[in-house]
């Protein structure tokens, strides 16, 4: 490969990489989060109810929302489910993050 050929490559890698966004550590909250979902007659139903509340919570918050509502990429992620009388019931606790 000529100088000039490795050259050209050299910054066309160097511009390439500037123009990617850089991959950083998630910011998290300094408090976790807890919800619980109504009763549903399967524990698959109780936990998308439990993580729509946790969801909706942290959207709630003026000092976190939509930003931080991402349940897959909280901290200290909890998923605690029951059975009881009027069905399986589930309660998410996690620190929310944004990336």
């Amino acid at each position: 490969m000529s100088p000039h050929a490795l050259a050209a490559l050299v910054m066309l890698a160097g511009l390439v990489s500037s123009a990617l966004p850089a991959i950083a550590d998630p910011v998290c909250s300094q408090a976790a989060v807890s919800s619980q979902g109504e009763p549903a007659r399967f524990e698959w139903l109780a936990k998308t109810k439990a993580r729509a509340n946790w969801r909706a919570k942290v959207r709630a918050l003026s000092e976190l929302g939509p930003d931080y509502a991402n349940w897959n990429i909280a901290a200290e992620r909890s998923e605690i489910c029951s059975d009881g009388p009027d069905g399986v019931t589930c309660l998410f606790t996690g620190t929310p993050c944004k990336k």
